[in-house]
């Protein structure tokens, strides 16, 4: 296991947010996972752990898809005692994210729409300021509450 890398939470609630920076390619949605669930296990939040899963997976994919970016950063925070975030950001901040919808007979195409099925919400942040923003995140949310 690659070891988690941490750095402090603007918010109020002083949380952590643990990150990985990885190649952007399919092979890595494992490590995505393995982050997420070690992270998890270090919060006591293990219940979340099935929707995570799918949620990175979803999120790295889309990322390997529609961008042509080398790498990607998966961020795990936990802003509040309320909620669980995980984002992935890209440097490719003109490709947003949309919530389409597939054909029945369609491999692909229902990622957001997976996401937008188990998580309380997502959406995206552009990075940086003014009229050229250098990337994005995209981002979804689990519902903490109770979990600790």
């Amino acid at each position: 296991m690659t070891s988690l890398s941490e750095r402090e939470h603007s918010s109020t609630a002083n949380r952590a947010i643990y990150s990985q920076t990885v190649p952007c390619e399919p092979s890595t949605a494992e490590a995505g996972r393995q982050l997420v669930q070690s992270v998890l296990g270090l919060w006591q939040l293990e219940s979340l752990a099935d929707s995570a899963a799918l949620i990175v997976t979803e999120l790295m994919a889309n990322a390997v898809r529609h961008t042509s970016c080398q790498e990607i950063r998966l961020t795990v925070g936990w802003p509040s005692a309320a909620r669980l975030r995980i984002g992935v950001l890209d440097r490719e901040p003109s490709r947003l994210p949309v919530c389409g919808r597939a054909e029945d007979d369609a491999e692909s195409g229902r990622g957001l729409v997976l996401i937008d099925a188990v998580a309380d919400r997502w959406s995206y942040d552009l990075c940086g300021s003014g009229r050229c923003p250098w990337g994005k995140e995209v981002w979804a949310e689990l519902s903490a509450k109770g979990e600790q």
